[in-house]
């Protein structure tokens, strides 16, 4: 098991220099990656808050840090042109000296993260821009000339370079909601996986997650070298109810633990305290 922090990109952390200041101290306290939500507005105008874009800050905490992978987590694609997502992946892997996970889902939620803008908010629409996308990346990323014809890209003779620093790829990671089973068929032809609940504030369990690997592992044959992400709150104290957790989770079989670091848990110091703390131990 490794363990990241997953934090969100607005109010608090709404502050660009705060959110490297978290960053460098959750590398200090050997926390093994540091991953962004990415949104652009999730609240209506009458709550509105600060945010920040989560790839400037991704550049910025790259350059601030040695060890950590990091990434979005995740990042809507089907809000992106993938070929500029594909340029700006290629060009984070090589700052970070190949240490992003990239991190990509439909994008949620539509109301008002898509809506606002004029976007489609439909979820078939948003899942086929999401292979679409995905087959324009990972073709850009080859290095060699690239063409394709989909129903909502269409790219003609490109050629990206340099290549990602890592290969054959940057690792890719879906996000995908339980239990619904497509976005898992989708998520067995890639890296790895973040699985969590469409009906929030529900949380997968281990039962889920022991489900959604067998139907992943079902689809491509084994879980060799697959990255299986999932998060929620740990006290970082050492307690045998933190490594229960974590026992609980690795025997289901997830590989990542993911430390939700949100303004819905408490205080900014608390949360500040909780990443100094470093993580928690099976």
């Amino acid at each position: 098991m490794r363990y990241g922090i997953s934090i969100e990109n607005f109010g608090w952390f709404g502050d660009i220099n705060l959110m490297l200041k978290f960053a460098v101290e959750a590398e200090k306290a050997g926390w093994d990656g540091f991953f962004l939500w990415d949104h652009l507005q999730i609240f209506p105008p009458s709550e509105a808050m600060p945010f920040i874009d989560s790839w400037m800050a991704l550049a910025s905490i790259a350059v601030k840090t040695k060890k950590m992978r990091l990434g979005p987590m995740v990042t809507p694609l089907p809000r992106r042109r993938p070929w500029k997502l594909a340029r700006e992946a290629a060009t984070l892997d090589h700052l970070s000296n190949g240490r992003l996970t990239l991190g990509v889902g439909i994008g949620a939620p539509p109301n008002p993260e898509f809506a606002s803008f004029g976007e489609d908010t439909n979820p078939r629409t948003r899942a086929e821009k999401l292979d679409e996308g995905l087959d324009v990346i990972t073709g850009l990323w080859s290095g060699e000339a690239f063409s394709y014809e989909g129903k909502h890209y269409h790219v003609h003779e490109a050629r990206f370079l340099p290549k990602p620093k890592q290969q054959p790829r940057v690792p890719i990671w879906i996000g995908g909601g339980w239990p619904k089973t497509s976005p898992f068929r989708r998520a067995a032809k890639y890296d790895g996986v973040v699985p969590v609940h469409t009906d929030w504030p529900k949380r997968i369990t281990t039962a889920n997650l022991e489900e959604i690997l067998r139907l992943i592992e079902s689809e491509r044959g084994n879980l060799r070298d697959y990255d299986v992400a999932v998060s929620g709150h740990t006290a970082g104290n050492d307690s045998t109810e933190d490594r229960e957790l974590m026992q609980s989770w690795i025997d289901a079989g997830a590989t990542w633990w993911l430390e939700e670091i949100e303004s819905l848990r408490g205080g900014l110091e608390e949360l500040r305290e909780r990443v100094e703390r470093g993580p928690p131990q099976a």
